[in-house]
């Protein structure tokens, strides 16, 4: 299974607001610099976790960005889920329909490991990735401005 770049820079800026305690908040700007990534694709990222409800921001002189109570606690399972969507793994439609859709069984064991990947993420919490060694490297990737 592999996600996409745009889960994997929504869970990257999750990880670094959750290593922050509250009092400092970091703009998108700070957070795609620390991370070596594009500010435009970290704004999307980051629009869709505030939909989510994953994180907060605040407006203003001292504003930025924040991760909820409820983010802290999400499962990385259903983060993952709501990032990636319900795609599946193969896809048998489209312009020319796979000739085997009505009697392949690939597509269902994909599927059920699939279902089965994101299972095994189901248990951990936002920050369960956070724990050390991850937490100090974390708050190494840039910070507020001083």
């Amino acid at each position: 299974m592999r996600l996409t770049r745009y889960t994997d820079l929504a869970l990257r800026a999750v990880m670094r607001l959750a290593v922050m305690d509250g009092e400092e908040l970091l703009t998108t700007r700070q957070i795609a610099d620390g991370m070596n990534v594009p500010y435009t694709h970290m704004t999307k990222a980051i629009a869709h976790l505030q939909h989510l409800g994953v994180i907060e921001a605040r407006r203003g002189r001292n504003g930025g960005l924040s991760l909820t109570p409820a983010g802290r606690r999400t499962g990385v399972g259903e983060l993952v889920r709501a990032l990636e969507g319900d795609r599946e793994v193969v896809t048998c439609e489209g312009e020319q329909a796979c000739p085997l859709a009505g009697a392949c069984r690939l597509r269902h064991a994909l599927r059920r490991a699939q279902d089965a990947f994101y299972a095994s993420l189901d248990h951990l919490t936002v920050d369960d990735l956070v724990a050390s060694p991850t937490g100090p490297v974390l708050l190494a990737l840039g910070g507020p401005p001083g």
